[in-house]
């Protein structure tokens, strides 16, 4: 069975299609097909202006309808799409939605801050992990971070900051919402065993790749403080020719490093494990869950 999900974040939208199989015991595995990622960068609208531009506008329904013949190609019959921050803040967002259903036939949903975390959390990936630490998922976008904590196999609090890497580089984070989001983090994750990160998102991953370090191996904090000082002190020309970053990736990992940073630091983390899962991922996983509901009760 073929699945997809579209993830349209303030910084970019990506379409995740993968095929799903069984095994013997009838678990699901999930296998990447194609991931196709397009940088729509709404969120510089959006946190500026309050609206997305026409040219945006313009742009994510051409990505769309896009993204339409490629389902059409891979013949996938289930699709979930979602869209996040920067079209949850836009004034025209609902507007969007309505022509982009209109011109392709594709759905999508602006959902809430908590419901993305809820949707990352569908990944799974702490069960797999040691049972002696807590884990706290850190998805950080370009409008907002989302985070899932979960200890003693249980799902403890899922929250969403209006701290974003866009949002960062447009000054549009006042120092009240940084310290709301560290006293919640202080308290919540208070009397629980040590915790351990998990990190998802597109920075997170560049910065796994960059580190050379094994898969399955979590990088440590000192380690992204240590990028977090050698990308902050060179130009953005040099992070895209020297790291070979997208131009698009160059501007926002800085600001990404200072969340991850200071989640880590506030909850008490050591390291991070970068399994490079994201939104898309969690959304064809749910989406899966839904379809196997529907055909247990037909």
């Amino acid at each position: 069975m073929r699945l997809a999900a579209i993830d349209i974040g303030s910084n970019a939208a990506r379409l995740l299609i993968s095929e799903v199989t069984t095994d013997i015991n009838g678990i699901p595995k999930f296998n990447k097909i194609d991931l196709i990622r397009v940088p729509l960068r709404l969120g510089f609208d959006v946190f500026e202006k309050g609206e997305i531009s026409e040219h945006r506008i313009d742009m994510i329904t051409q990505t769309m309808k896009a993204y339409k013949h490629l389902l059409n190609v891979y013949e996938v019959k289930h699709l979930k799409a979602c869209a996040t921050s920067a079209m949850r803040d836009a004034k025209n967002g609902k507007e969007i939605i309505k022509k982009i259903k209109h011109e392709t036939g594709i759905d999508i949903e602006i959902i809430s801050g908590s419901d993305e975390a809820a949707f990352i959390y569908e990944n799974h990936v702490a069960e797999n992990l040691d049972k002696e630490h807590s884990y706290l998922y850190i998805d950080v976008g370009g409008g907002s971070t989302e985070l899932t904590f979960f200890s003693n196999n249980k799902l403890i609090f899922k929250d969403s900051h209006n701290i974003g890497t866009i949002r960062l580089l447009k000054n549009k984070v006042k120092d009240e919402v940084w310290d709301e989001m560290k006293d919640s983090i202080k308290q919540k994750t208070k009397g629980h065993k040590e915790v351990t990160a998990i990190g998802s998102g597109g920075n997170i991953n560049k910065i796994f790749s960059l580190s050379k370090i094994k898969e399955n191996k979590p990088l440590s904090l000192e380690l992204l403080r240590d990028y977090y000082k050698e990308l902050s002190n060179v130009s953005l020309t040099d992070r895209i020719n020297v790291y070979k970053l997208k131009e698009d990736r160059a501007d926002v990992i800085v600001p990404a490093l200072q969340i991850y940073i200071n989640t880590m630091r506030w909850a008490g983390c050591n390291e991070i494990y970068v399994p490079r899962i994201g939104l898309a991922d969690g959304l064809v996983q749910h989406l899966y869950e839904e379809i196997k509901m529907q055909n247990i009760m037909v």
